[in-house]
């Protein structure tokens, strides 16, 4: 149990070795921790969250030497989802009729994962938890990211436990933001935001908006996964707000798939191009490189550029399930085009323009196809829309 401020504790569990979130659709080069906190007011005792049902021995041991299970007034539950409420079935067998706040959606969704019948108090956005002392304020915070999800602020002490927003996956020493590698911290920051938040960007700004109109100050900002932002606090908070508008960075993403080098000397072509006016192009093969990241590229990018040989009819494996992620990022102002090489029928720059458009990519040129090998002309033609691409994102800058 570790002191963040007076009267509020870290007890969570920092996992070292993951590698892989929600399933293997994640992919984590930092780890992760999860994140659960124990607040204390006016001879009370709240713990908020738990943590992942592999870790639920060590969780409820160290809970049990530094807390004493006896000791917990009440559970809060600020989202369903396993890795949070893991360990809550353990908990609960040795502390029945314990009172566990939640949304009304957790009740329902945590009933469907364990099938137990707690003693559930459900919360709305306004209603309070009072210490002595202290005051919990509950907050929904639906699709961000689940539809039960919530947070708490703890009045009194002018702290925000965030749950899954404002969080990164990222395992580290100490708790704190600021003792961290700021690379590090805000590559994970904004990876996280863009694979696992970006789709509800609207909600984000409208909770943003929320939170503001409630004038409450803000001191620490406590989320469930990473570290804890207690120095300019409110900087991630407008991170957010920034991410969650049309955001573009000054790149130029790549995307591509190739069987004999045809579809990648076109991706390259393309590069040369865009790198003539200053922009900054990533060029990325979707078979070779990671899909996290791949989509926070796309995601930063000003411009996405997908290509693929045609096989089968279709477009590659790699590249389906790339445009799959992009569908699922619900990508705003971003601006695009196909292209792709193939044999005999040339199916594939057509449809990922299509998938393109699904995603949300407004189409300004091509598709652009070759035959096997580009000719030179083809090559100078592709060199040439990569400059006035990216001379044209750079004007609506």
């Amino acid at each position: 149990m570790i002191e963040i401020k007076k009267d509020l504790y870290w007890v969570g569990i920092k996992d070292w070795e993951l590698k892989k979130f929600h399933g293997d659709e994640f992919t984590t080069t930092q780890g992760s921790s999860y994140n659960s906190y124990v607040v204390k007011g006016g001879g009370k005792t709240v713990l908020v969250d738990t943590c992942w049902a592999p870790f639920k021995e060590e969780f409820l041991s160290h809970l049990e030497a530094t807390v004493g299970l006896d000791k917990i007034d009440a559970l809060i539950c600020q989202h369903s989802e396993s890795d949070h409420s893991g360990a809550m079935v353990a908990l609960l067998e040795r502390r029945p009729g314990l009172p566990v706040y939640c949304t009304a959606k957790a009740k329902q969704m945590l009933t469907a994962q364990y099938h137990k019948e707690w003693n559930f108090i459900t919360v709305k956005t306004g209603e309070t938890l009072d210490l002595g002392g202290y005051e919990l304020q509950f907050i929904e915070a639906p699709m961000l990211h689940w539809p039960d999800s919530m947070f708490t602020y703890i009045k009194g002490m002018d702290v925000l436990l965030s749950n899954d927003a404002f969080g990164q996956h990222y395992a580290y020493g100490p708790l704190f933001a600021d003792l961290a590698d700021p690379c590090i911290l805000w590559q994970e920051a904004i990876t996280y935001y863009a694979n696992i938040v970006a789709p509800f960007a609207k909600m984000v700004r409208a909770k943003i908006d929320q939170i503001k109109k409630m004038g409450v100050p803000i001191d620490m900002i406590c989320p469930s996964h990473g570290l804890i932002w207690r120095k300019n606090p409110m900087e991630i908070v407008e991170k957010y707000y920034e991410w969650a508008g049309a955001y573009r960075e000054n790149q130029i993403a790549i995307l591509y798939d190739t069987m004999w080098h045809e579809t990648k000397i076109m991706a390259e072509a393309m590069a040369r191009g865009i790198t003539r006016t200053g922009m900054i192009a990533k060029v990325i093969n979707t078979a070779r490189n990671d899909e996290t990241s791949m989509l926070t590229e796309a995601f930063r990018s000003a411009g996405i550029l997908v290509g693929s040989p045609t096989i089968n009819n279709g477009i590659s494996h790699a590249m389906a399930a790339m445009m799959e992620g992009l569908k699922h990022l619900k990508l705003q102002g971003k601006k695009g085009a196909a292209f792709g090489s193939y044999g005999w029928s040339g199916e594939a720059p057509m449809q990922l323009q299509k998938l393109l458009e699904d995603a949300g990519v407004e189409i300004v040129g091509g598709p652009f196809k070759a035959v096997h090998m580009p000719y030179e002309d083809q090559i100078t033609e592709l060199e040439n829309f990569g400059e006035t691409f990216a001379k044209s994102l750079l004007a609506a800058e």
